[in-house]
């Protein structure tokens, strides 16, 4: 064949696949808490250390109770005089009852002495209602974790006098919650409207109704082993930026991922019937083009420009240009120049076979969210 250099072609692999589209995002806590006082006071005592992890009712700060128990015991005092009084009262009201039998007194002290009656029946249920915010605020003094997680730096230290119970309440520190957490990003307006055509013919369902499966990697990640599931799809699209908010689930038991971390997401797409996959080392570039080399009969090479989509399994989708049939250049690719003549042999695309979202990065695919 006069100078024609041995090449390895091979006819691209056909099978159905499920596409999968890829995000940007950042994690976020499940809860997230500003701890404030509820009572105002000098802080006497800080029981974590910044950075740890608290459980949910841990107690994190004291302030002075001294002053909130004196508040109490007055509370009490007040509420005694009140029960002695209602006690009297009650006395009085049963007499009178006797008394108005025989007509030993007139109705009107009756009804008057009915009347002090309930006015101290009144007495009782306000010293009652005072007596218990008396006792919230003295357990208010003793400030304890609102929900489990990491807690941050403390924003005061012990001495120092806590404004409480209004909203310029003093900030003692955070916490946020770590197991699940959240992974939020946003999509275009086009693939939401691309993901709801899916749901009304019924190929894919609507991240609204089900808990659509996710994966995510972090920048100094390789691969996606991270499985979460959607849970949440935004109500309304951001007119300002043709966007809509997506949200999913993960699980952090080992509280590796932290909230404001950034992430890539891939979210499941479409299901192909009968995509064309190449080896990615089968694809060159041509200035803006993406070009495969096919090889005919005769063992002449020509350039071809094809669409590419993302990885699926190791390899390389083709969305347009490249028939199941044609044969492409799998190695060797140097040696062929468009319209000289190689020596074939035939062999054959290894197909890995694994899940989609563990294979490989999808960063020529589809930038649909």
């Amino acid at each position: 064949m006069g100078g024609a250099m041995p090449v390895t072609v091979a006819k691209p692999i056909v099978k159905e696949i499920t596409e999968w589209d890829e995000y940007t995002g950042r994690f976020e806590a499940m809860q997230s808490v500003e701890v404030r006082a509820r009572v105002s006071g000098y802080l006497t005592r800080i029981n974590f250390t910044d950075g740890q992890m608290v459980e949910q009712g841990q107690l994190l700060f004291e302030i002075d109770p001294r002053p909130y128990q004196a508040t109490v015991d007055q509370a009490r005092a007040a509420l005694a005089r009140a029960q002695t009084q209602q006690q009297l009262a009650t006395n009085d009201l049963e007499r009178a009852e006797r008394l108005l039998q025989t007509r030993a007194i007139s109705v009107e002290e009756y009804d008057s002495r009915q009347q002090r009656k309930k006015d101290a029946d009144a007495a009782v249920d306000g010293s009652k209602a005072a007596l218990r915010t008396a006792e919230l605020d003295l357990e208010f003094t003793r400030i304890t974790a609102p929900v489990s997680g990491r807690i941050g730096a403390k924003q005061i230290d012990v001495g120092n006098l806590v404004a409480g119970g209004n909203v310029n309440a003093s900030l003692l520190t955070t916490i946020v919650s770590l197991d699940p957490i959240r992974f939020v990003f946003d999509a275009s307006e086009l693939a939401y409207l691309r993901y709801s055509r899916l749901s009304e013919t019924g190929e894919r369902a609507s991240s609204r109704d089900a808990a659509n499966p996710v994966y995510v990697r972090l920048s100094d990640e390789t691969t996606w082993t991270r499985r979460g599931t959607m849970d949440f799809v935004d109500n309304q699209v951001n007119a300002r930026t043709g966007t809509i908010r997506g949200r999913a689930i993960f699980p952090n038991p080992d509280l590796f991922l932290t909230p404001g971390v950034f992430g890539r997401l891939r979210l499941i797409g479409t299901t192909v019937k009968n995509a064309v996959l190449i080896p990615d080392d089968a694809v060159l570039s041509d200035q803006a083009r993406k070009v495969v080399a096919i090889v005919d009969s005769s063992g002449t090479v020509a350039f071809k420009p094809v669409v590419l989509g993302p990885l699926v399994d190791g390899l390389r989708v083709v969305r347009e240009g490249l028939g199941a049939d044609e044969r492409i250049i799998i190695n060797g690719l140097q040696r062929a120049r468009p319209g000289g003549k190689v020596i074939p042999t035939e062999g054959q695309i290894a197909d890995a076979g694994t899940p989609a979202p563990e294979a490989g990065d999808a960063a020529a695919g589809r930038q649909a969210p």
